[in-house]
């Protein structure tokens, strides 16, 4: 929108005139606007980021200043579009922050992260401003208005009053500070954690510690070890394509201790990364700041905005769904406890066996070792299936783009056209891990898709994803929990595509937290569907279509720990729910014993631990999914019941493909998301084809 917090989601629109020898500030002479990375130093990014807010002041005084009387086109409108050269900037800034970032990057997002949130509060808290904005928003039941421009009017006279616009005069100054500090500590939080991940190494020395492993995953291990300068060695870190599978098939009980724990451990250390103080000081001041609006926590704040609308509406659905999870993850735990006894071990079932006793019994169970599905899981052979799906469904095509400007090698760039050969977009797909590079996978929008004086400006999306690395000459074969996170990204990725909005604020992703999650993990149901497989699941070496018989094993393990997995997630989401629904913190707060009193009050289980513990939650304490971990949930409830469709009609079905495009897609949030969902289904969401999914119930 308006404000500088938004432009990780707002567009990049070329400049008409050269302003300076800073690349920032011109025009990109690129294919389709692309950032010209090789021209961009580190030494432009302050001075970029000071002109545009300057430039931004300026929009806002015109608007401000106008004689006209307020309405519809010269207030409400002219305010989102403003801003643009400082959501071109912060774009390419935050991206590159979060895909390749040095040290130079992070000293200077410490001083651009207050400059942007105070430059934020400014726009906010600027009287003049609200007040022409208000009397818009007082006579909207006489302007009228369509949906999309009714929204837009609704979403920024509550942005302001969320923003503080309505607090008295002796309370801004305070309001202010307070989302300085925020800024500087979610900064703080998320540096912490990438500093923690590349810190941890479990180095091996002898070659009877690799016991179990894969060929592929030493390989990778020992690529690993040479590119640190270790000889003879191998190096497993933290990162999940060196985690999970260390976990899994290490023969090596207390090695995989040594690597789970350090796991556990990140952002506890006492050290000078040590997140449990920034954790307190947060959450001091994030309520601080409800209660300034006249909330009662913070998650009534942000909850507000969402589908759920209310914490009780999420602790509602969390809890019937950890009620059956719960109770599965507790007869999947004896399970593994018996073939451990029956094995001959004495030890009693400890986390850091879950993954490697969990994949014996899969094989005893199934016959289904998770190492020969990846041979059929080639990276490239993967997004080629995804690309042929989105042309199943939508009618769109992915062409490279040669000689476009990439900002790492690894990246990879493609023009998304739609049916008629017309332009939709540009595509980064950026897969591996790195030291440069923080951990799991993500969508971000080096630009949005708006229009504006009858142009329409199409967006330029990217995947950032943290896959298993090419060793030697094997190339790089994912896990099919990878090619779910591949599948899922990229369906973030064609909602940004496909978007058909006016305005830059409700365009593309730009929906409700807990609605944003559908497009994406609707898009993981077809990766295992046998009509899609065959697609896309070839052998590297032989170009073999994945054979029936391991399709079939696929389909039969298809509940298999799924207690595990969704009680690892829920108890996170519930976690954080429980974190942002305090009312009363103070600096002596002990942040590990009330995450152990969380663990003991829903009684999870000590043999799973939340997915992420509270020092590095990332989700909850930097500010992307605070108070709103719960949304993937949410909308896995919304995507089983819409795959439905698909499978009443059938997969490929071009006619409820193109529903779906027409009624969500690409709409972002120029209607209310359950309409949208009514629209395309034709009724709301029932919770059991969730439950079905889950295997929970029949």
């Amino acid at each position: 929108m308006f404000f500088a917090a938004s432009i990780l989601i707002t567009a990049c629109q070329p400049k008409e005139k050269k302003m300076s020898d800073n690349p920032l500030l011109n025009k990109f002479e690129t294919p389709f606007g692309i950032a010209p990375f090789e021209k961009i130093k580190n030494e432009h990014y302050l001075p970029a980021f000071k002109e545009a807010i300057k430039l931004h002041n300026e929009e806002i005084e015109t608007i401000v200043n106008s004689k006209e009387e307020p309405n519809f086109k010269n207030t409400i409108e002219a305010l989102d579009f403003s801003g643009i050269l400082l959501t071109d900037i912060g774009n390419i800034f935050f991206a590159l922050k979060s895909a390749h970032t040095n040290d130079s990057i992070d000293k200077i997002a410490e001083e651009v992260a207050p400059l942007l949130a105070g430059h934020q509060d400014d726009v906010a808290l600027n009287e003049g401003l609200f007040k022409k904005v208000k009397s818009v928003y007082d006579k909207r039941e006489s302007l009228s208005l369509n949906t999309e421009d009714s929204i837009l009017l609704k979403k920024t006279y509550d942005k302001f009053v969320r923003g503080g616009a309505n607090l008295p005069e002796d309370k801004k100054g305070r309001f202010r500070e307070i989302n300085q500090e925020l800024s500087k500590l979610t900064l703080k939080f998320g540096d912490n954690l990438l500093k923690e991940n590349n810190a941890f190494e479990l180095l091996i020395d002898k070659k009877e510690d690799l016991a179990g492993l894969p060929e592929s995953i030493i390989m990778a291990a020992k690529e690993a070890a040479e590119g640190k300068g270790y000889k003879d060695k191998w190096l497993f870190t933290l990162d999940n394509p060196s985690r999970i599978p260390f976990l899994t098939y290490s023969d090596k009980r207390e090695l995989r201790e040594k690597l789970y724990k350090g796991y556990l451990q990140k952002g506890n250390n006492n050290n000078a990364n040590d997140n449990k103080a920034i954790i307190t000081d947060i959450m001091i001041l994030r309520q601080e700041k409800a209660k300034m609006l006249g909330y009662k926590n913070y998650a009534e704040y942000v909850i507000e905005e969402n589908m759920a609308k209310t914490p009780e509406a999420v602790f509602e659905m969390l809890n019937k769904v950890w009620a059956f999870s719960l109770s599965a993850v507790k007869k999947e735990a004896a399970e593994l406890q018996k073939l451990i006894y029956a094995e001959g071990n004495k030890f009693k079932l400890e986390g850091w066996d879950w993954w490697y006793y969990s994949e014996r019994l899969r094989k005893e169970k199934y016959a289904l070792d998770e190492e020969a599905l990846r041979p059929y899981f080639k990276l490239e052979n993967v997004r080629d299936g995804m690309f042929l799906l989105a042309n199943k469904i939508y009618g769109i095509s992915f062409e490279p783009i040669k000689d476009a400007p990439i900002y790492h090698s690894e990246a990879t760039v493609y023009e998304v056209k739609d049916m008629d050969g017309s332009h939709i977009g540009v595509f980064f797909m950026d897969p591996f891990p790195r030291e440069t590079k923080r951990g799991g996978a993500w969508m971000i929008n080096f630009r949005d898709q708006y229009m504006k004086d009858g142009k329409d400006t199409r967006p330029i999306i990217m995947n950032v994803c943290n896959f298993s690395k090419p060793t030697g000459e094997i190339p790089s074969l994912l896990t099919f929990d990878e090619v779910l996170t591949m599948f899922h990204e990229f369906g973030h990725g064609l909602h940004g595509l496909l978007s058909e909005c006016k305005y830059r604020s409700l365009s593309g992703t730009s929906v409700p937290r807990d609605f944003v999650e559908f497009p994406s993990q609707i898009m993981e149901n077809w990766a295992a569907e046998p009509e899609m497989l065959k697609l896309y699941a070839k052998h590297y070496k032989t170009g073999e279509v994945i054979p029936d018989e391991l399709i079939q094993k696929i389909e039969n393990s298809k509940y298999f720990n799924s207690g595990f997995a969704t009680a690892e997630y829920t108890a996170a989401a519930l976690l954080d729910m429980y974190w942002h629904t305090l009312t009363e913190i103070d600096k002596g707060f002990d942040v590990l014993a009330y995450e152990e009193k969380i663990r003991k009050e829903i009684g999870l289980i000590p043999e799973v631990a939340f997915r992420y513990r509270s020092t590095y939650f990332s989700h909850s304490f930097t500010g992307e999914y605070a108070a709103g971990y719960y949304v993937y949930q949410w909308a896995e409830v919304i995507d089983a019941d819409a795959f439905q469709a698909f499978k009443e009609k059938g997969l490929f079905d071009k006619t409820t493909g193109q529903s779906l495009r027409d009624n969500i897609l690409s709409k972002g949030s120029t209607d209310d998301a359950m309409k949208m969902y009514v629209k395309f289904r034709g009724s709301e969401p029932a919770i059991e084809p969730y439950l079905r999914k889950k295997g929970f119930i029949k």
